[in-house]
């Protein structure tokens, strides 16, 4: 059984307890006080007297914290409130010294009025100051929950905006990759149909991939390697023998959890900038692997240079770049890096770093078959 106290609810047992020990601490205060001059009386008869005031205030107090509730000294109507609750004060004070009075003469030889007229002089002035006591406790723990509530929206609204910003990104670079894919694609028409129609199926697993998988921000890198290697396919036969690809990977990294569509643009980058504006042939590299609590990932190509580059964050590379970046950002704040070195003898490295995160959704990501 729980006993309700405007929007808290607290055990019978506990409720009982908290008010009998409030009832023994002013029995013994009142002991003392009488040890030390005026009658004394036996230590029962003020255990009694001292339990049957609080136990009064045991039964009003669910009136006083509904009283708090229903009229609240706060916000628009303060005056309205304190108009209120001054009367009541008063009213639910005489009311447990008359019940106290009432249970009083149950124990005592004098009649109710001798025992009001007692209670009166003697606990009125405390009786005011419990019910105020009372009803700043409800409006204590009202604002409270009021404080905590509103932190609870102001981080749902928070949640609700990031998402809906990287809902953004992602969904800007899709168009962005296909608009490129296309245009090679109608680049190779005029030289190898074949190839061009491969290309499109190619394509073509890999959209369906992204419509099956549009609502999630993170996927394995297991998965996200999968759509890479469709996308490498793509670039395999526009480059020919131009282009090679090397991938090195932990094997402990393959479940961990990364943004979906985070190495496509980074390898687009490496291709665009390597052999896409150089001539000759290029190597692609793509490693993973842990180094304690990060999942480093790492893009190298041989044919490319960082002279007079922005750096990615300012949007130089394109969206892909400035994307990646903004999601890193995003999703796992300061936790997260992507910056651009120089290798030696000839190269650009894109280094990533993640928190190393496994996940169990391996198998829910979408089918693709190979093209």
């Amino acid at each position: 059984m729980k006993v309700r106290l405007g929007s808290t609810e607290i055990g019978l047992g506990r409720y009982i307890a908290l008010w009998t020990a409030i009832a023994i601490v002013f029995a013994f205060q009142r002991y003392m006080t009488s040890l030390l001059g005026g009658p004394v009386w036996d230590a029962v008869d003020y255990l009694r007297w001292s339990l049957i005031q609080w136990y009064t205030w045991a039964a009003l107090a669910p009136l006083v914290f509904r009283l708090a509730v229903r009229y609240p000294i706060q916000g628009a109507v303060r005056l309205r409130g304190l108009g209120m609750q001054l009367p009541a004060s008063v009213g639910v004070t005489v009311l447990s010294l008359a019940i106290g009075a009432m249970v009083s003469t149950l124990f005592e030889p004098s009649s109710f009025g001798e025992q009001f007229r007692q209670f009166l002089g003697q606990h009125f002035a405390t009786g005011l100051l419990t019910y105020w006591g009372l009803f700043a406790i409800q409006q204590a723990v009202t604002l409270h929950a009021e404080k905590v509530r509103r932190e609870v929206e102001a981080s749902r609204l928070a949640t609700e905006l990031a998402q809906s910003r990287l809902q953004a990104l992602k969904s800007q670079l899709q168009p962005h990759f296909l608009f490129n894919t296309l245009h090679a694609i109608a680049t190779l028409l005029r030289e190898d149909a074949l190839s061009a129609e491969d290309m499109l199926l190619r394509l073509s697993e890999l959209l369906r991939a992204f419509l099956e998988d549009s609502d999630g921000q993170e996927i394995t890198l297991r998965r996200e390697l999968v759509l890479l290697e469709l996308y490498l396919g793509i670039q395999g036969m526009r480059f020919k023998d131009r282009l090679t690809t090397r991938i090195y990977l932990d094997p402990a990294t393959l479940d961990c959890a990364v943004p979906s569509l985070i190495l496509q643009p980074i390898v687009e980058n490496a291709i665009r900038h390597g052999i896409g504006e150089r001539v000759g042939s290029d190597h692609i590299e793509i490693e993973s692997r842990r180094q304690g609590d990060s999942l480093c990932i790492e893009v190298r190509n041989r044919n490319s240079t960082l002279e007079a580059r922005p750096a990615p964050s300012s949007g130089g590379h394109g969206i892909g770049m400035s994307n990646t970046a903004l999601r890193l950002r995003e999703l796992y704040g300061d936790a997260a890096e992507v910056r651009l070195d120089v290798i030696w003898p000839e190269g650009v490295v894109c280094r990533i770093r993640l928190p190393f995160r496994e996940t169990e959704d391996v198998d829910d990501g979408p089918e693709i078959e190979s093209a």
